[in-house]
């Protein structure tokens, strides 16, 4: 002989037709007495029952039976689930010529200079992963790759992260500038957002790159240039002469290069923008663009 389950009371939740849309969870009771949980997003609530549209299908559910709800919060976008050091990685498609080297799980990088300067994302040793071996020996190898090529030896960190605390006590320490978010968006999303592309910049491709150039006469007044790795699309090089800002020409660059991409079959856009840069943040997350991690980079 079975024990009955023990009755469950009911009628205990925060729902109602004012979470259709949104993702909830939901107790209800089975017909045999037994409770069960249902994940989804509510499609519909009527008179006497609500429907929720979960991973295993369509779940109808009466009211009567619900014993405990809640809404509860998105589930995070696929791009959104990716290691900062997946994302990272298609930093590497802004350069024609990159030169990598692994040390375990790290990538130690040494790029030419990209509009006039060496950029610190392209010449330092990304540190998102297990580096293999004892962190002192890691630091050493570092230190002496950059030895050799004449650069000093930066790490990138994610800012804040138990890494960096590690870093610390080898002589690793954060530079105090050029902490930056790296920010996602849909491409779509973020086209939509932007507006379609005007056409009234010049585009020069090379190859998976290209460039926009909007310019009043002989003079450059906006700019920006993508590169694509795969369906990531990434937005670098982004400028506005500042006596032209505030007049939609940065949009009009992410909008040229967003295109572009789009048509190349690109998915996600990716970007690095400052963390003090308040004002480009804000134009970003305008278009879609969510901050994935922060990255720091340490000296020593």
């Amino acid at each position: 002989m079975t024990d009955a389950p023990e009755p469950q009371p009911v009628g205990r939740h925060l729902l109602g037709p004012h979470v259709v849309g949104q993702r909830v969870v939901v107790r209800h009771l089975l017909p045999d007495g037994r409770a069960t949980d249902v994940l989804g997003v509510c499609t519909s609530w009527g008179p006497a029952t609500v429907m929720i549209r979960s991973d295993r299908g369509p779940v109808e559910v009466a009211i009567a039976d619900i014993v405990t709800g809640k809404p509860v919060p998105p589930r995070p976008s696929v791009r959104h689930r990716v290691s900062a050091h997946d994302v990272e990685m298609h930093v590497a498609s802004i350069w024609p010529e990159l030169t990598t080297q692994p040390l375990g799980g790290w990538v130690l990088r040494i790029a030419p200079p990209l509009g006039g300067r060496l950029r610190r994302r392209g010449n330092s040793a990304l540190a998102m992963n297990d580096p293999g071996l004892p962190l002192a020996d890691a630091v050493e190898r570092v230190r002496a790759f950059y030895a050799e090529v004449g650069q000093t030896p930066m790490i990138q960190v994610e800012a804040d992260g138990d890494l960096e605390r590690a870093l610390a006590p080898l002589g690793f320490t954060p530079l105090g500038t050029g902490d930056a978010h790296c920010q996602l968006a849909s491409v779509s999303r973020a086209l939509r957002a932007a507006g379609p592309a005007t056409g009234e910049g010049r585009l020069t491709e090379d190859g998976p790159r290209c460039a926009v150039v909007y310019a009043d006469g002989q003079v450059v007044v906006a700019r920006g240039e993508a590169a694509l790795d795969g369906d990531w699309l990434g937005l670098h090089g982004l400028h506005v002469e500042p006596s032209r800002r505030r007049q939609g020409l940065g949009t009009k660059v992410v909008a040229d290069l967003l295109d572009w991409g789009a048509a190349l079959g690109a998915t996600t856009a990716w970007l690095h923008v400052e963390t003090d840069n308040d004002a480009g943040v804000a134009a970003y997350e305008r278009l879609g663009f969510v901050t994935h991690h922060s990255n720091r980079y340490l000296g020593g």
